[in-house]
């Protein structure tokens, strides 16, 4: 039996699906809020929420626009990165991985 994997919206964060693969994102349809959004990865959305519930000091968070800060967590809960791979830069008032 194969392990499936949670994905949910990232515009409402209601709607889940469940799939036998193991992905950073899909992207679909949303039936709950009719929007084409990415699905991300339960693990990633895990990595988001605990990120919002307790910045890191080592980042200017507040600075980040959502989809920044999603990106931050994919690359934290997917992939070696961890905190000091990334900056906030002032020029384009974004985040980069080193």
């Amino acid at each position: 039996m194969s392990r499936t994997r949670t994905y949910r919206c990232l515009s409402c964060l209601d709607e889940v699906v469940t799939r036998a693969f193991d992905t950073s994102h899909l992207s679909r349809t949303c039936p709950t809020c009719g929007s084409f959004e990415r699905f991300a990865n339960q693990t990633v959305v895990d990595r988001f929420e605990a990120l919002e519930a307790s910045p890191p000091a080592e980042l200017d968070w507040e600075r980040l626009e959502r989809r920044e800060k999603l990106l931050v967590a994919e690359r934290l809960a997917r992939t070696e990165k961890t905190l000091a791979d990334f900056d906030v830069t002032d020029a384009a008032d974004a985040v980069a991985a080193e």
